[in-house]
Parts: C-alpha cells; structure tokens; sequence
C-alpha cells in the first residue's frame, strides 16, 4: 500500500491538476506553467518537431564534457547521445511518477503537455512543467468531479494509464532522436525502461523515509509489474546487502551511460556491461 499521498479537502470541482502540484513538495521541481521571465525553457512538443533543436542539445552536452574532461582529445558521441537520451526521458517518466506517489493522478503526459528548464551549466533538465488541466484518477479522488477528471475503477488501471501516456511520449521521442544517433532501438528503449523505473523510485525516495522509498518501490512493481515491450523489462527493482551489510534497494540499469569511456571514469552500479562481464 502506498506509503504517503497528498492531504485533500473535501470534494471539489475546483480541486483539479493545477491544485494536486501546489502539493507536490517545491523541491521536486515540478511547477504548472512556464515563466515568462526565466531563460531556459523548452516544451517537449517543440523539440520533437524540430530535431534540429535535439541535436543542437546534444552538441551543447558534448562542448560542457570536453570543457570538464580536457584531457580527451574527442568526447565519444555515445556519451552525449546516451546522457539526452536519459535525460529527456527522464522528464515525463518523472512528472507521472511524482503524481502518482503523491496525488493518485495521471496527467497526459503528451509531449504537448510538458516543458522543462535546462540549466545554465551543466545542461540537464532542472524543472519540469505540466501544462494543461486532465488527469485520470480514482473514484475516491475528491477531484473526480473536476471538468478535466477521467475516473478509472482502480489502481492497477490508473498504472496502466501512466505506462501507457508515457510510452506514447517515449515513442513519439524515439522516432524524433533515433536518427541524430547510432545507438540502437534496443538502447533507446531500454533507456526509456530505465528512465520510468528510476522516477517511480525517485518519487518514492525524495520522501527520505525507508517507508517513502518503499512506496516508490511498490509503484514501480505496479506499474512495471511485467516486461510491456517495447520497454524491455519489468521492474529491476531489488534488495541487496548494502555497504555496511544492511539491505537497500537497487536496481541494474538496462542501457548504459557509456560514462566509462571519459577519462578516468568507470562502469556505474547496475551497469549492464559489468552483467556481461561476470
């Protein structure tokens, strides 16, 4: 059972998406609109229309390695590739999973629906925004009589929804980037598994209790609870000894990172490659 959701009033039709986000603690950096005033926003729908503007990412990520990693006369592409590729990703498996965990809310999710802020150094995406008002939810939800409500019998359909509009998004990203890259489709939909399993945890962890991360943890066997392809696998979610012999969760990744191949970098924990090597 999940561990901790949002406090809601009584029911209310103006008790909609825009209210489940206030709720959202500030420091998961998920907000409902754009600024007007801050530099750096991008919304998905543009990116995948315009792919010149991916790549245009990318090569910024490649400049910011080579500037980290001087020594190396060429920063390989696969580095670059593979990090947009996660971290793009990342974007609308996280806004699913944060109102999942705290709201019981599904928002579209559409490319449409989302934009984020790239930071001003390091360029990942620091915070992401919902835009647009539906959501699926449960007939327990006091906002299940909003105007934008679609209500669903119960929780394993809400996490069919999520796993389906997050597919969608992925698949709509995939057949936008898979040409600015020579990682296959095999990589990039592994990438997509991982960067949904990974936020589905991440929710559940910013929580900072062991019983907050189970809840993570527990979305993600539901909402992962078989391989769905094309995402290439179920939860890799699992116990394992720890460095001071107590259990925590880990998980090992699908895709690599190809860090490894910076100078001085190795293998991450989880890494598919150390897999292969044992």
């Amino acid at each position: 059972m999940p561990y901790q959701r949002s406090s809601h009033a009584l029911a209310s039709r103006e008790d909609g998406l825009r209210a489940s986000l206030a709720r959202i603690p500030e420091d998961a950096g998920l907000r409902d609109a754009v600024p007007d005033d801050e530099p750096g926003w991008v919304r998905c729908g543009d990116l995948l229309d315009d792919p010149v503007r991916l790549a245009r990412w990318r090569d910024r990520l490649g400049d910011w390695l080579a500037g980290r990693y001087p020594d190396t006369a060429v920063v390989p592409e696969r580095v670059p590739a593979s990090w947009i590729l996660s971290w793009y990703l990342h974007v609308p498996a996280f806004a699913g999973a944060l109102l999942l965990h705290h709201e019981r809310r599904v928002p579209s999710l559409a490319p449409s629906g989302l934009a984020f802020r790239i930071g001003g150094g390091r360029p990942h995406p620091e915070t992401i925004a919902v835009l647009g008002g539906a959501f699926h939810c449960l007939p327990t939800d006091p906002g299940s009589a909003h105007p934008e409500a679609v209500v669903v019998p119960d929780e394993r359909t809400l996490a069919t929804m999520l796993r389906g509009r997050f597919v969608a998004h992925a698949s709509r990203f995939i057949d936008a980037y898979a040409p600015l890259t020579r990682l296959g489709r095999r990589q990039l939909w592994a990438a997509a598994t991982d960067a949904l399993d990974n936020a589905l945890w991440s929710a559940g962890r910013l929580g900072g209790t062991p019983e907050a991360e189970g809840a993570g943890v527990a979305d993600a066997a539901l909402v992962l609870e078989s391989r769905f392809p094309p995402p290439t696998s179920a939860s890799k979610l699992r116990l394992a000894p720890g460095p001071d012999g107590q259990r925590e969760w880990t998980r090992n990744r699908e895709s690599c990172c190809y860090s490894y191949l910076l100078p001085a970098e190795s293998e991450c924990g989880g890494c598919p490659r150390i897999r292969g090597k044992n």
